[in-house]
């Protein structure tokens, strides 16, 4: 369907904010901005209500510790400030030019004379105000206008033509602008962008000017290299007051017979992009997860911490495979980041359990115990089958964009890991502090990520506008309490062969490393469109012999979460908020 919104009615809208900038016309001031700088910041005294004549803004939210996140785009004939000038409240975002813009101001006690002698003119805010915060919920204020600019000596359109395809074909009104369009009027853009639900500039290596009137002109770049040419000296950027990784993303082609990406690395390092997507050319799939990026419908799967329970991860990608829905992010906590790394490396579901079973099933991964002086185990025959299942993969030579988390014990901050070796984050990701010890990256004490986030929907929801599916583990039960109040004797517990996966305090220091408060667990799961509550029964934290049927759990509750639901996943989030209060509790806890 078309992302073009028939309510308010564009007329009725137009006419009220006319009436309200015109009533007392000697009070409305005319200024422009020019691109990057900012209209107000979060935070300012809302004592203007403002009218976008022409050119776009974005809105932008700040959160201490994080980038700014972008939350939607303000395009031309929209007001701007109108919730924080009736609420009384100061704004509570930023609000940056995008592109050179031409606005009108009208003072608050200028409005409120209007709104009195025209009530009408409050009904339509209202509506208007109630749109925009569906809109932030769904992503459907997300960009419209993107550009994509060659940086590699082939031509990049049929590449771009292909995404183009795959939007129209989902439904949408699309344009492809290039070059040719140096020769139009100016007001020709903004009506191209006004009768199209997406409109994507293409320009090539050799059309510098027109490539810096794109990188001027859309609201997110992308910057189209090939992995075996190495980047130009001076790579282009989408760049505003030092927001350059908010608006520009790197797009890496590669040929069809090449079955794994290469030198990112190189080219991260010049474009320094917010994120970066490896494609295909010519592959049909790929084409349409850059489709599913532009729109908004992009999915992200996150995986919780959870020890040997975190097999049911493999049950719940295997019934969203099942089930058709595209997994387009992934990444996750412990033993969740594990399991999402395998399709993250386009490994199959076969490949994903062979591999699993090989690494923690066949192998006790715990068995190594150590005299406890940093850790109850040397965790050398963790990192060797680590280094058996990921080699020497970079993370950002995923071919699918990938996280995972560890916990910094040095700045007491979370560690993201999106570059570097792949075994090696993974191996900071599960050291479960007093279980395995530390690992130390760049002068920094790693350990377990589920220390400080054994959820980290937060984490995606940065890198994804789409829906965000999460797995979690967090509160189901992990520790067998008879074991620890009955704990076996040493001779009987060496007899036995349960020194293979750890003593009963390894179980302890595996619960106390993943428990989240109940604020941080609620959090975490309102970041999710659609929540997965695996429960695999009565297996231990550290029972890793206990495979199958906590593969299973995580299968039948995938598959009861999404029967739950009425379309794709891909459109989770724009069918969300149509739902009442209580189908939202039923589609989200089933």
């Amino acid at each position: 369907m078309s992302k073009r919104r028939a309510a308010p009615s564009p007329d009725t809208l137009e006419a009220a904010l006319a009436r309200v900038f015109d009533h007392r016309a000697s009070k409305a001031s005319w200024f422009a901005l020019t691109g990057g700088e900012p209209l107000f910041a979060a935070g300012a005294e809302a004592d203007h209500l403002y009218l976008l004549r022409s050119g776009r803004l974005g809105v932008f939210r700040r959160l201490e510790g994080q980038p700014p996140q972008m939350l939607g785009v303000i395009r031309p004939g929209e007001p701007v400030g109108e919730m924080a000038l009736i609420a009384g409240s100061p704004h509570s975002a930023d609000v940056v030019a995008l592109r050179d813009s031409e606005i009108l101001a009208l003072p608050r006690e200028a409005f409120f004379e209007v709104a009195r002698t025209e009530p009408e003119v409050m009904i339509h805010l209202s509506r208007l105000m109630l749109a925009r915060a569906r809109d932030q919920s769904t992503g459907a204020a997300e960009p419209a206008v993107f550009g994509f600019v060659g940086a590699r000596p082939r031509p990049i359109r049929a590449f771009v033509e292909r995404v183009a395809a795959a939007v129209a074909a989902m439904g949408h009104t699309v344009q492809v602008i290039d070059e040719t369009a140096l020769r139009s009027a100016a007001d020709w853009f903004s009506r191209v962008e006004d009768s199209h639900d997406y409109v994507l500039y293409v320009a090539e290596a050799d059309q510098p000017a027109w490539a810096a009137l794109c990188a001027r002109q859309v609201d997110r770049l992308f910057v189209v290299g090939d992995a075996l040419t190495p980047p130009p000296a001076v790579a282009p950027a989408r760049d505003l007051e030092g927001l350059r990784r908010q608006f520009t993303d790197l797009i890496l082609l590669r040929d069809a017979r090449m079955t794994r990406p290469a030198n990112t690395a190189v080219w991260l390092d010049a474009v320094s992009p917010g994120r970066w997507f490896h494609v295909r050319e010519g592959d049909e799939g790929d084409s349409a997860r850059i489709a599913r990026l532009v729109t908004g419908t992009s999915v992200g799967l996150v995986l919780s911490g959870g020890g040997a329970r975190a097999y049911a991860h493999i049950g719940v990608v295997r019934a969203l495979r099942e089930m058709g829905v595209p997994l387009d992010f992934l990444g996750g906590a412990s033993m969740g980041a594990v399991v999402a790394a395998g399709p993250a490396l386009e490994w199959s579901d076969d490949q994903l359990d062979a591999r699993i079973r090989h690494a923690f099933v066949k192998s006790d991964p715990l068995s190594d115990i150590a005299l406890p002086i940093v850790a109850m185990t040397r965790a050398g025959k963790v990192a060797r089958l680590l280094h058996e299942a990921y080699g020497d993969i970079d993370i950002a030579d995923m071919p699918r964009p990938f996280f995972a988390v560890s916990s910094n014990l040095t700045t007491g901050r979370l560690e993201v890991h999106r570059r570097g070796l792949l075994r090696r984050a993974m191996r900071a990701s599960i050291a479960i502090p007093g279980v395995m010890p530390p690992v130390v990256i760049d002068g920094q004490v790693l350990v377990d990520g589920a220390v400080v986030s054994n959820f980290p929907t937060d984490v995606m929801r940065q890198l994804n506008s789409g829906p965000v599916i999460g797995s979690d583990m967090s509160q189901v039960r992990g520790v067998d309490p008879q074991a620890l109040s009955n704990p076996p004797s040493w001779w009987r517990w060496i007899a036995s062969g349960a020194w293979k996966k750890g003593p009963p305090i390894v179980s302890v220091l595996m619960r106390a490393a993943t428990i989240t408060t109940d604020a941080e667990l609620e959090r975490s799961r309102r970041e999710t469109d659609l929540l997965i509550l695996p429960h695999p029964g009565g297996a231990d934290i550290r029972d890793w012999k206990v495979y199958e049927p906590t593969v299973a759990a995580g299968h039948a509750a995938a598959l009861a979460a999404l029967a739950a639901l009425d379309g794709p996943g891909e459109t989770l989030r724009k069918r969300k908020v149509q739902a009442t209060p209580g189908e939202m509790a039923e589609a989200v806890k089933a």
